[in-house]
């Protein structure tokens, strides 16, 4: 004879579950917070920190590469009693520019194309942060990356240089002309990132087209420099450097802060034709913002 199984009332099928949720009573820290919060977590990431130590390999090896070439030309200034550094501290980004490509290359697209790959984008915009506060942040920190990058092989010539009892007036001269050549290069080449990178959640075609226009543009110019100049054409090399990011920054130190031109045959620009570095500059960074925040602005949609 089959058993049947007693059936339990429905009363007893019904359980209510405490699962803890409450709402939350402390202070709402706002706009401010969250922003300088992004700004905090990005520029850490920007060096790998609070990330596995994998994503710490690149970025820490090309701050030691931009560092190692400053320690050794202060090592042979004190050691042959120099009368001056090897290299000026307005030349020093220039020679490294290759170094500081591939580093905006790796870390612009880290900074957000993970965003825009996982679609937390809008997840941003749901508090109280803004698309223009998400688009400062970003770029204040890989811009401060930069600087961070740059200006600490400077440090060193600097401190070097006053170890080597070089002219003090003449090194700290040097010293803040190179700071203020560094920033701008941090904000030109942090924007041109940036939005090159906000275009695909890729990160790898993001690295990809970073470096295919830092690279090839100043290529491209410094050949075109270089027949101009093999013709005899020589005032037309500044008006070519006006078309790559890096001869950009090399035309307006030459110009405003005394730097000497890496441009074929010295050829830098003159006062007038630096006043058009400046604005063809400023003009960028502005540029890229705008396009930074045109694009998150459809991205927060």
């Amino acid at each position: 004879m089959a058993v049947e199984n007693p059936v339990a009332p429905s009363g007893d099928q019904t359980r209510i579950h405490n699962i803890g949720y409450r709402t939350y009573d402390g202070p709402r820290l706002g706009r401010s917070y969250a922003t300088r919060s992004l700004y905090s977590q990005s520029l850490r990431g920007a060096y790998g920190l609070g990330r596995s130590v994998k994503s710490k390999v690149l970025p820490m090896l090309l701050f030691v590469v931009m560092c190692v070439p400053a320690a050794i030309m202060v090592a042979v200034a004190v050691a042959t009693k120099a009368n001056d550094l090897p290299v000026d501290y307005t030349r020093y980004a220039i020679i490294m520019q290759a170094v500081i490509s591939l580093y905006v290359a790796s870390q612009a697209p880290q900074s957000v194309s993970r965003d825009l790959r996982f679609k937390t984008v809008p997840l941003y915009f749901s508090r109280p942060i803004e698309t223009a506060d998400y688009v400062r942040a970003k770029y204040a920190a890989l811009a401060s990356a930069m600087f961070i990058l740059t200006a600490a092989p400077l440090i060193v010539l600097y401190v070097g240089a006053l170890l080597a009892k070089l002219d003090f007036a003449d090194q700290t001269k040097g010293f803040g002309q190179g700071l203020v050549s560094v920033a701008l290069l941090s904000l030109l080449f942090a924007g041109i990132g940036l939005v090159i990178a906000a275009v695909t959640p890729r990160r790898g075609f993001g690295i990809a087209a970073v470096i295919a226009v830092l690279t090839i543009s100043y290529g491209a110019v410094s050949t075109v420099q270089a027949i101009a100049d093999a013709q005899g054409s020589s005032s037309a090399v500044p008006w070519i450097g006006l078309f790559s990011p890096v001869t950009l920054i090399d035309g307006l130190q030459s110009a405003f802060l005394g730097a000497s031109s890496a441009f074929p045959g010295a050829v830098g620009p003159s006062s007038g034709e630096g006043v058009v570095y400046v604005l063809a500059v400023l003009g960028l960074i502005a540029a890229c913002y705008g396009l930074l925040m045109r694009r998150y602005k459809k991205v927060g949609l």
